[in-house]
């Protein structure tokens, strides 16, 4: 009998107290396939709220980190985490509610079939769901439009942070993981690698509390960060040969 998949869910959390026992029971309550075994692991980034105690009060398994690493810090915390314990896959999800566990098994399917690497899931192949604000839609199609001329692959939701990486993938982000907005740059340290990447459709809903760390102020500053981030490790890993080891 082929034994299951191990999953690590790894959600980041920073202040966000009112959407974690929500997003804690829609997964214990979702049923997934007969292929695998998934644990929700639960990143505090040194939240200011009430989230640590939430976490404790209903028994819930968490990385408490002593000083905030930011979105990059705590999900990389996570993806080592995984890897130590020897997962097989570890997934993304955000904190805050908007990636519904129910839609997890059908990022899942590719990797449990062997068809890829890295799975997205994309808000955008079917526009289905929420579809953010038009203004990071705006950005959001500049970054395909950029890793497309950087890696020459298209990702139509590459600031999606709905994703499931298996444990070749897990290898290279265990050793480096961008920083603070890595989404985006995060598909060009894939693809370098030879990784292979695929997108799936998935709904996604507006965000069950708290706030983004995105305000619309932030905008320009995310897309000139993020692309300097982008091009300076496609630079690096391009023409200066690949750091990260298989």
């Amino acid at each position: 009998m082929k034994s299951k998949l191990k999953v690590a869910l790894i959600i980041p959390c920073f202040n966000e107290e009112e959407s974690i026992p929500g997003l804690f029971a829609e997964i214990k309550n979702t049923r997934f396939s007969e292929h695998v075994s998934v644990t929700p692991v639960f990143i505090n980034d040194c939240s200011k709220d009430n989230s640590k105690q939430i976490l404790l009060n209903h028994t819930i398994e968490f990385i408490d980190l002593p000083v905030n690493l930011g979105i990059g810090g705590a999900v990389q915390t996570g993806f080592k985490y995984a890897l130590r314990e020897g997962y097989d896959v570890a997934v993304q999800m955000d904190g805050d509610g908007q990636h519904p566990p129910s839609e997890l098994q059908k990022i899942l399917d590719l990797i449990i079939n062997n068809e890829a690497d890295v799975v997205i899931g994309s808000r955008y192949l079917t526009k289905e769901g929420f579809q953010s604000s038009s203004l990071r839609r705006a950005g959001i199609n500049y970054f395909k439009w950029l890793n497309k001329k950087l890696v020459g692959v298209t990702i139509f939701d590459s600031t999606s942070g709905y994703r499931a990486l298996n444990k070749k993938a897990l290898k290279i982000v265990a050793d480096y993981y961008p920083d603070e907005y890595p989404e985006p740059e995060a598909i060009i340290l894939y693809a370098l690698h030879n990784l292979k990447i695929k997108e799936v459709p998935v709904t996604m809903r507006e965000r069950q509390g708290g706030s983004s760390s995105i305000k619309t102020y932030k905008t320009v500053y995310y897309m000139f960060k993020v692309t300097l981030g982008t091009i300076f490790l496609y630079i690096r890993l391009k023409f200066n040969g690949k750091r990260y080891t298989l």
